[in-house]
């Protein structure tokens, strides 16, 4: 193939280096709306989720479960939008478990050593 040219995929090559999905998912540079209704839209309206601030604990463990769950199947065969939303959505909610939880139990079996 040639340098410059259009993959199978419909995005040009890059000359040998791989594009992170980031890089090759235009909506992830944040592509979507605030609802004032409350969750998020994306342009062209569609629901993309309750802000993660105003899920329960319970909520919040069950929708990363979620994505968890449908992670590899999403990054291997969903259409770049889908996989942008993922991603985006991912981050939001590992932020908010995070922010929520700052001094979260870690496992000592989970260590390596440095």
């Amino acid at each position: 193939m040639m340098p410059g040219s259009v993959q199978q995929d419909g995005f040009a090559s890059s000359g040998g280096a791989e594009m992170s999905p980031e890089q090759r998912v235009p909506e992830w540079g944040g592509d979507h709306l605030a609802d004032p209704a409350g969750g998020e839209t994306d342009l062209d309206g569609d629901l993309l989720g309750v802000d993660p601030s105003e899920l329960t604990d319970e909520d919040l463990i069950r929708e990363m479960h979620s994505l968890h769950r449908t992670r590899l199947d999403t990054l291997r065969h969903a259409a770049d939008s889908a996989l942008a939303n993922h991603l985006r959505r991912t981050a939001e909610l590992e932020t908010e478990y995070l922010a929520r939880h700052p001094g979260r139990e870690v496992d000592p079996s989970r260590l390596r050593d440095a």
